[in-house]
């Protein structure tokens, strides 16, 4: 069984995009992953902005990365980037911290203006940390995340390209090649 991380870079206890990383863990235990959920704003903010790597809640932290054979990063999007949060996170972690895994870049935001900032901010940071294989990476509208109560709805527009990314990441994680994960046959 491969493991998953997910990591939700959003400093916001009500965030979307954490609730979308969560949408996602589950729907990846349910295909039958061994899946942790990891909230950098969790995280002792005096030992994360100060790379204090000896710190237990970080050290934790980076052994996760270390031991997942997947990573999915969920940021929300600000000022056409992923979050700052999420940066200081990953700038923790060793030159080659993604080195054998699949990853899945998903990203949140209020206006499709910022659709790109998840393929030319974040992908080329996940390519640095030598990732074996980065999937398709996709962006949510604010517009189409809506929380009632505990319970997160994906508007239709959304829910079946997020489908099928899941289901890439998942290939990936298996080691399907990436003709057949992205549906044609090799």
């Amino acid at each position: 069984m491969s493991s998953v991380l997910v990591i939700s870079g959003s400093p916001s206890r009500t965030s979307k995009t954490e609730r979308i990383g969560e949408h996602v863990a589950q729907r990846l235990a349910a295909a039958d992953r061994s899946v942790e959920h990891l909230r950098v704003r969790t995280l002792p903010a005096e030992a994360l902005l100060g790379a204090d790597t000896r710190d237990p809640a970080i050290a934790d932290a980076t052994a996760s990365v270390a031991e997942a054979d997947g990573i999915v990063l969920a940021t929300p999007t600000y000022k056409a980037a992923y979050s700052g949060l999420l940066k200081t996170f990953l700038d923790l972690l060793p030159q080659f911290g993604f080195a054998g895994k699949a990853v899945l870049p998903l990203a949140t935001g209020g206006t499709v203006a910022h659709v790109l900032a998840i393929d030319y901010a974040l992908r080329p940071v996940v390519h640095s940390l030598g990732a074996r294989h980065a999937v398709q990476s996709f962006f949510l509208l604010d517009k189409h995340l809506s929380v009632v109560g505990d319970q997160l709805s994906v508007h239709p527009d959304s829910a079946e390209p997020l489908t099928d990314v899941i289901e890439q990441f998942t290939k990936a994680l298996d080691g399907v090649p990436h003709a057949t994960v992205l549906g044609r046959s090799a």
